[in-house]
């Protein structure tokens, strides 16, 4: 799901994310650790996983930057080899299996394993930055759900302990009646949070997404959750304009970055621009919010709405007379907006793969330097 091209940045200490990570794990039962070896590029990390932990979330809970984006069976960018030991796979059909070339490559994100294991990754990996949010293992309930269009639904999650996390981040979320966990971007953003928002997009076909969206409540049905994760966050020390552009629920990150915006009033000195692309009016949400947040900030912020498909209806423009309609492919009205004024900008992309490699091409053909451009990719 997510993806970079720079990140850096702060959160709380290592140490206390650890803390969290000590009470968010005691669900995982007790039993004898596998000790886990990871030969990188670079050195060699050695780690313990608990019984059913998967590896890669083994190692990112305790501070080793492993590789991955989506960190959950469909990039195969946390692809390792197998050198000794046994794991089992909790996914054989992932997508992102047919990334591996052998038999003894396996997927970090979802292999647990059965004694301890020697393993090689094709990557240098460092420890986590300090001040890095570490990622570990959760629990909560959802708390409330709203549909935001046809097909568009908001839920609460509340935690069961306090949840740190960077602006811009998501968790993986899991729950009993459905195999596998999902990432999910986090819509708010609040220092040591006990709701955690999503939005979610009914995907037809898909197995979370058909339950979720099903004729029964799932208000009060737990869910098992693991991180922050993700790379493509904002923290108001970057010091520069910001430039956003999301397509349909890539918005989720967005509004959790706009929200950390808001919170240090980071548009009294720095411009920002948000592109939100969705197909028509039907489509869009969140108007009310980019509303108040116009009013909020002032002229230092700029929302425009992009519908792919349609003429935007006179009745929305009337409406929302501080939010900016256009028509066509959110990439293209984004450039069209912000000709002569991508100099001094932090992008943050996200949406479907072919919107983000579209604003990605747009940016780098524009003169944005890669060191400027993060994004995830909702695959």
């Amino acid at each position: 799901m997510t993806a970079r091209l720079c990140a850096v940045g702060t959160c709380a200490s290592i140490r206390g994310c650890l803390a969290t990570a000590i009470t968010f794990r005691s669900d995982l039962g007790r039993g004898h650790d596998m000790k886990i070896q990871v030969n990188a590029r670079n050195r060699t990390h050695l780690f313990e996983a608990s019984p059913g932990e998967k590896i890669l979330h083994g190692g990112l809970a305790r501070g080793i930057a492993l590789p991955y984006e989506c960190a959950s069976g469909t990039c195969g960018t946390c692809k390792a080899k197998r050198v000794s030991g046994d794991i089992d796979d909790a996914w054989p059909d992932a997508p992102g299996r047919k990334s591996l070339k052998s038999a003894d490559e396996f997927l970090m994100c979802q292999c647990v394993a059965r004694t301890d294991v020697v393993a090689e990754v094709p990557a240098f990996v460092q420890m986590m930055d300090t001040g890095s949010c570490v990622p570990c293992a959760g629990a909560g309930r959802i708390a409330s759900t709203e549909m935001l269009t046809h097909d568009v639904m908001l839920i609460d999650v509340e935690t069961d302990a306090p949840v740190e996390f960077d602006a811009g981040q998501f968790v993986l979320l899991g729950v009993d009646e459905v195999e596998g966990m999902r990432g999910w971007s986090m819509v708010n953003f609040d220092r040591h949070a006990r709701t955690l928002r999503f939005v979610v997009r009914r995907k037809p076909g898909g197995v979370l997404s058909d339950w979720l969206f099903g004729a029964a409540s799932r208000v009060g049905t737990r869910v098992s959750l693991f991180g922050p994760l993700g790379h493509a966050t904002f923290y108001p020390s970057l010091g520069r304009d910001l430039l956003c552009i999301a397509g349909g629920s890539g918005i989720a990150g967005v509004m959790s970055i706009l929200s950390r915006a808001e919170q240090d009033e980071y548009f009294s000195r720095h411009a920002g621009d948000v592109f939100f692309g969705v197909r028509t009016s039907r489509d869009v949400y969140f108007l009310d919010e980019f509303t108040r947040l116009r009013r909020v900030c002032g002229e230092g912020l700029a929302v425009t709405v992009a519908l792919s498909d349609e003429d935007p209806p006179s009745s929305l423009v009337n409406d929302y007379p501080l939010i900016r309609f256009d028509r066509g492919f959110v990439h293209e009205v984004a450039k069209r907006h912000m000709v002569g004024r991508l100099g001094n900008v932090i992008a943050y992309l996200a949406g479907p793969p072919p919107a983000v490699d579209a604003s990605i091409r747009m940016l780098l053909l524009s003169r944005v330097t890669a060191d400027n451009i993060r994004y995830d990719k909702f695959s």
